[in-house]
């Protein structure tokens, strides 16, 4: 152990304030990265309103090794909610909606599942992932990059998605509601989603580096590349850009910028020569609990609560409040966290899609200013890690040595031409199952990147493997066939218990159509 490291360990096993440093910060990034194969990082730390530690580490790629600093740019995906939740503050502020307005009123053509929804549905609804739909509902829509939908199908897709709960009884993730909020931020202001960010927030902050999203960075010299480990290697993958996305995940950002946007948040809205961004009402309205989530009170932090505000996820730690978000895109995971209470806030961004990284670092830094008795997240995080692979790759690994068994065995005989035809789901449309040089084929019209080869698992079951390895998502296609042995309907869900939930292959529902 670094020396340093023993001596923070050993001020916070007697109780005494010992506050980690730079170098041992220094220490606990470079193991991160070593650990769990992340080849870039960037941790700021912002403290009583001032930049203490903004720094990056390692490199934006393996391919050209050029070094991350503390103004390279990172996609911080699910990070810009709060920025679409203070964009519709300052809208709010302005007079020109209300949280409690119904969509239906700034987007006439809103429908969801049922009547009584569409009509009751608000801006608040849109923010809390408290719809009814379930987990990740819809994102087939917006991933993997490569799909022609618009905001426009979103709106009139989201219909089709069928409820898992009750409206507004239950805390379930989505994307497809902040989408919509920023269709309602381009209507009532007349700007883009990215342009409004980029105007009236990123400017006045002066986050002069940060853009909404990728396609309106002028200069790209100082940005990271995604990386995900695919069979056991790291590799460069292809970036996702699709601008569908821009409010729930869109934008670009370093440690430096994300420190100011964190300090206003501190400050209840306040900057520069005490000018407001938002009001101080609009400010605790974002910061007060809008959904409960199930909590497990566990050591060290002992949560009492866990709640999703308006952009932000909130919860107690050793009794104070944390505010915090994390986000994800294909090789790429960040992560901002701050304690009022403290007046600390902590940004963590990463160029591999490793959420242990992010938390280990985080966690140790917070750990030191809570007086938490020290504990090595790294360690901790990794055994978690390499136990939840291990048992995926179980999962997996069964199916696929299934597969293979049964491609082997010659007295084994399917007919491959009862799955031949077009099928088509209500929102994301058109697929087709087609056999050529002797492989059974599935590709989706609107994505054509879910494109795989298809085998035959056992019963009525088939499992389908991507041609996009880093997807890490192969899926099981359940057959329903009629008398004459033909295949009419598929569904499907995700093979892997660690399947990301944006593949949500669970809320398909196929019908032949041809």
């Amino acid at each position: 152990m670094n020396f340093r490291i023993s001596i923070l360990a050993l001020f916070i096993s007697f109780g005494l304030s010992a506050q980690i440093t730079s170098p041992e910060i220094d220490v606990l990034v470079e193991k991160t990265m070593k650990t769990f194969d992340v080849p870039g990082i960037a941790v700021a730390i912002v403290k009583d309103g001032k930049v203490i530690h903004s720094k990056g580490y390692g490199v934006k790629s393996i391919l050209t090794k050029q070094k991350v600093d503390e103004n390279t740019l990172f996609g911080i995906a699910s990070n810009s909610k709060a920025f679409t939740a203070a964009a519709l503050a300052i809208l709010a502020d302005e007079g020109k909606l209300n949280w409690d307005d119904k969509v239906k009123k700034h987007i006439p053509e809103f429908k969801m599942y049922n009547e009584y929804v569409t009509d009751e549905f608000t801006i608040r609804d849109l923010l809390t992932h408290r719809s009814g739909l379930g987990l990740g509902a819809g994102d087939l829509m917006i991933w993997p990059d490569g799909h022609d939908f618009t905001p426009k199908d979103i709106i009139n897709n989201i219909q089709y998605l069928k409820p898992v709960s009750a409206f507004r009884t239950k805390y379930d993730y989505d994307n497809l509601l902040y989408v919509i909020a920023g269709e309602v931020i381009e209507r009532v202001s007349g700007k883009s989603w990215a342009e409004f960010v980029e105007t009236r927030i990123m400017k006045p902050l002066e986050m002069n580096n940060s853009v909404g999203t990728w396609s309106r960075l002028k200069d790209t010299t100082n940005s990271i590349v995604p990386h995900v480990p695919i069979d056991g290697k790291l590799k460069v993958v292809t970036r996702y850009k699709s601008r569908i996305m821009d409010a729930a995940g869109g934008i670009y950002s370093s440690v430096n910028d994300l420190s100011k946007w964190m300090m206003v948040q501190m400050n209840k809205g306040k900057y520069g020569d005490n000018q407001q961004l938002f009001s101080a009402k609009q400010h605790a309205e974002m910061w007060t609990p809008q959904t409960l989530q199930p909590n497990r009170s566990v050591a060290p932090y002992n949560t009492l609560f866990r709640a999703y505000g308006l952009g932000w996820q909130l919860q107690d730690i050793k009794g104070k409040l944390q505010v915090s978000h994390t986000g994800g895109l294909e090789g790429i995971v960040t992560q901002t966290i701050m304690i009022p209470e403290l007046q600390l806030g902590i940004v963590v961004l990463t160029n591999q899609q490793s959420g242990a990284a992010f938390n280990a670092i985080s966690n140790t830094i917070k750990d030191s200013y809570l007086g938490v008795q020290n504990e090595d997240w790294v360690a901790k995080y990794s055994k978690q890690m390499q136990a939840s692979v291990s048992e995926a790759d179980k999962v997996t690994g069964e199916v696929w040595t299934a597969v293979t068994k049964n491609k082997l065995d010659k007295k084994l005989k399917i007919d491959n031409t009862k799955l031949i035809g077009t099928y088509a789901d209500n929102w994301l449309g058109e697929i087709t199952i087609s056999e050529k040089k002797g492989k059974l084929l599935f590709t989706s019209k609107r994505s054509p990147k879910l494109s795989g080869e298809i085998f035959f698992y056992k019963d009525n079951t088939y499992a389908v493997k991507w041609f996009n390895r880093y997807f890490d998502a192969d899926a099981f296609m359940f057959i329903t066939f009629d008398t004459l042995g033909n295949a009419t309907n598929i569904k499907m869900k995700p093979i892997s218990p660690l399947t990301d939930f944006s593949y949500d292959f669970q809320d398909l529902d196929f019908n032949r159509i041809k």
